[in-house]
């Protein structure tokens, strides 16, 4: 049995709300993994934010590429992986970058709500243009 998602399948997953797993390397230890928020829009590319002073910045800005995986939490369980070189980090602004993701994971009113407590924090917005994916969708062992 092939589980493996066609193109189209593994975009539409990717870009759907999940929380993903951002894994990149650190010198002389297993790669550093951390959850992050982050939006995807097929065929483009994946972006997520962080705090400027966020250890993992130094990291990415080392390694020059991530891994991010996202997953299912339920049956049929799925998953996608992706890895990519970073186009891009450069500081985020609030209303085009921030506001958009939160109203992503949170809805709009909370959304907002998260958008406004976080206002002067000093924010970078990281860019990755996907180029080698890995996944998964176990679902298709019932078709």
């Amino acid at each position: 049995m092939i589980f493996t998602m066609t193109r189209s399948e593994r975009e539409a997953f990717l870009s759907d709300v999940h929380v993903g797993i951002l894994g990149v390397e650190a010198s002389g230890r297993a790669p550093v993994l951390v959850p992050v928020w982050y939006s995807y829009e097929p065929g483009g590319e994946i972006t997520f934010l962080t705090n400027k002073e966020a250890r993992k910045v130094k990291l990415l800005q080392n390694a020059g590429r991530f891994s991010l995986c996202v997953q299912s939490e339920v049956r049929p369980y799925k998953y996608v992986s992706v890895e990519g070189l970073i186009i891009s980090i450069e500081d985020a602004d609030n209303e085009r970058d921030l506001i958009p993701i939160a109203h992503r994971y949170l809805g709009r009113e909370k959304g907002d709500e998260y958008a406004d407590e976080t206002k002067g924090d000093e924010m970078l917005i990281i860019r990755m243009q996907p180029n080698k994916w890995s996944s998964a969708d176990y679902g298709k062992e019932d078709r």
